[in-house]
Parts: C-alpha cells; sequence; structure tokens
C-alpha cells in the first residue's frame, strides 16, 4: 500500500513539474509576442509562427511585397533576443566568401612570418537576417546550405561550427522578378517554414502611422539568451505525440506525393513533387510548439492542421496544369488538409 501510495504521490509531482514547465514556456512565450508587438503592429500569426520556428530549431522564409514590416519583424526578434545578430543584404554581386569568410593573409610583426588566418562572415552570428534572399546568385544562395542544415561552414577543408542557437530569417519579394533568382527546392526545404506576410489591417495601419510619423520610439528590451532558448528547444522535443496523430503527421505529408497511397485528386491533378521527410518532421516540431503555447504538453491533430500551410506550401512543386487554372499552393494544400482524414489507418 505505501509503495502504490508513493507511486502516486510520484506521478503527482512529475505531473504537477510538467505543468509548471508548459506555463513557463507559454508565459515566456507570450511576453516575447509582446515585445516584438510593441514595434510590429499586427501580424499576430506571422510573429507567432516566426518564434514557433524559433523554439522549434527551423528556419524561416518570409514572403512578402516591400514595406509590410519583415526586415522591421527580425530586427526587433533581434533586439528581443540576448543574441548577436546580423543582417546581410543579398545582391548579384554578393560572393559567398562575404557571407561566409574568406582565410587572408596575416604577418606576424615578432617573426615576419606570413600565414593564412580565417575572417570570419555575417554567417557567423546567431540570428542572421537574409535579406532578400532571391537577389543573389545561385553560387552565393548555396553558401547557406551547410549552415541552414548542419550549423557549420567549411572553408579549404577546415569545418567551423556555428554557436548555438543559430537562426535565419530570409525575406523575399514574390512580385518583382526582374533581377532576381528564384530559391532551388533543395534550399526552400531548409526553411522550417514559408511565411506569407500580408497587407495590414485598416485600424493595424493607423496605429502604424501613429508609430512612425510621431515622436514616440519604442524600446525593446531582452526577453531570452541562449541557454533559456536551448532549454526551451529541448522542452519542446520531449512533449509527447500519440501514435494516432504522427500517422495523421505522416499521412498529410504523403498525401502532397501525386500517384501515392493517400494522394487526394488535387495533389494528382497540380502537384509535380511533394513534401520530403522534412516536411513531416516540420508539422510534428511545429505542431510541438503550438501545443506548449496553447498550455498542453501534448499535440493534437488541430496543432498539426494549424501549422500545416507554413509546413507545406514551399514544399509542393506544381505542375504547368496548376499555372493554367491560376490555382496557388495554398489553395492546394487546404484541399489536401481537408481531404485527409484524421483517423488512423492500417500501417
Amino acid at each position: 500500500m505505501a509503495s502504490s501510495d508513493s507511486a502516486v504521490t510520484a506521478g503527482e509531482s512529475m505531473t504537477a513539474e510538467v505543468r509548471a514547465k508548459c506555463e513557463a514556456f507559454r508565459t515566456t512565450f507570450k511576453d516575447l509576442s509582446a515585445e516584438v508587438g510593441k514595434v510590429v503592429v499586427g501580424h499576430r500569426d506571422v510573429v507567432d509562427l516566426v518564434l514557433i520556428s524559433m523554439f522549434a530549431g527551423g528556419n524561416v522564409l518570409l514572403e512578402g511585397v516591400p514595406g509590410l514590416g519583415k526586415t522591421l519583424l527580425v530586427r526587433t526578434l533581434a533586439q528581443s533576443l540576448s543574441l548577436p545578430f546580423s543582417r546581410i543584404q543579398f545582391t548579384p554581386d554578393l560572393m559567398p566568401a562575404d557571407v561566409i569568410g574568406t582565410n587572408i593573409v596575416t604577418e606576424d610583426p615578432g617573426t615576419g612570418r606570413r600565414g593564412f588566418q580565417f575572417q570570419k562572415g555575417p554567417i557567423f552570428a546567431q540570428i542572421v537576417l537574409a535579406d532578400e534572399i532571391n537577389r543573389a546568385t545561385p553560387k552565393t544562395q548555396s553558401a547557406l546550405l551547410e549552415a541552414m542544415q548542419e550549423r557549420s561552414v567549411t572553408v579549404g577543408g577546415q569545418t567551423y561550427k556555428l554557436t548555438q542557437p543559430f537562426l535565419v530569417l530570409a525575406t523575399q519579394n514574390p512580385i518583382e522578378q526582374e533581377g532576381t533568382y528564384p530559391l532551388p527546392e533543395a534550399q526552400l526545404d531548409r526553411f522550417i517554414f514559408k511565411i506569407v506576410v500580408g497587407y495590414s489591417q485598416l485600424d493595424e495601419l493607423m496605429t502604424i502611422l501613429d508609430r512612425t510619423t510621431g515622436s514616440h520610439n519604442p524600446e525593446v528590451r531582452p526577453i531570452l539568451d541562449g541557454p533559456r532558448i536551448l532549454q526551451a528547444q529541448q522542452l519542446v522535443r520531449d512533449v509527447i505525440v500519440a501514435p494516432h496523430v504522427k500517422q495523421y503527421a505522416a499521412r498529410l505529408a504523403m498525401a502532397t506525393h501525386p500517384g501515392g497511397r493517400f494522394a487526394p485528386e488535387i495533389t494528382n491533378k497540380y502537384i509535380r513533387c511533394g513534401a520530403s521527410p522534412r516536411g513531416a518532421q516540420a508539422l510534428l516540431l511545429g505542431a510541438k510548439v503550438r501545443a506548449l503555447t496553447e498550455g498542453r504538453f501534448h499535440v493534437g491533430n488541430k496543432d498539426i492542421q494549424w501549422i500545416a500551410p507554413a509546413c507545406l506550401r514551399h514544399r509542393v512543386l506544381l505542375n504547368f496544369e496548376a499555372e493554367a487554372d491560376r490555382i496557388d499552393a495554398d489553395a492546394i494544400v487546404r484541399k489536401i488538409i481537408e481531404s485527409t482524414p484524421t483517423e488512423p489507418v492500417a500501417v
């Protein structure tokens, strides 16, 4: 009897500890969102998705026309985190060495001997803004691949590890195509989310005008530092996912594969290539953070559905028929979510 009582007490203690961690995470998330909201007006879903990507340990692609506050959002996030920040303006003449760094010749004043010394580039910050990433050549774009995936940089056969946490936030303009180089699928797949930034509502635009045409400049205070972010990322990894929810995420990713077992009619008609396993990973990690922000330590199907558009819109390659019918990726992803049942199936 005593053994049973002690087991119940231990279980209750563990449950209380989990609840406390969830509540602490939720409070931190809200504080961080509120701090960013001091400068960035509206776009609550955009801000939440950027924060979710950070806690999930992924990189973000922000797409929207100029002037909507994409760069401002990234700068404000950097101010609310006690992490080194760098901004790289991508242009057609930008070279890979301008991003990752290069070996330079140095001379020892005492001996006069010359040697090579690695000069680190802006990629060695922990919050990196890749502004207008699609304006750089594919050669320069590819310089980010290793940093985004392996969190390291290799120069002259020497590999340099990047300090964790590390986050790349890239922006691009979807309208202007002259002088741009579309991101290849391999690079798009390394962004956990693609977030579409839309226009502001009337009340939001009025607030923007008040803030930007007056004399008041809000001050953003740091909320989190590197070690606490890493702790939060580990907490996210520990969130529970039931087998049927995990299967739903897998089936949702597989529903983007034309000709596949779970592909609905719209996939077979309009998609040329579907999401990779990274898409399913993004669904689960994003849903885990979403669950924590809702005060839960377990993932539900609704978390998967909420995060799915940001995870899948850049991972589906449309065919010519979709372009001819003027069907975009978002509409197809929404239809896939609607047509994929949540009930588990036999493996």
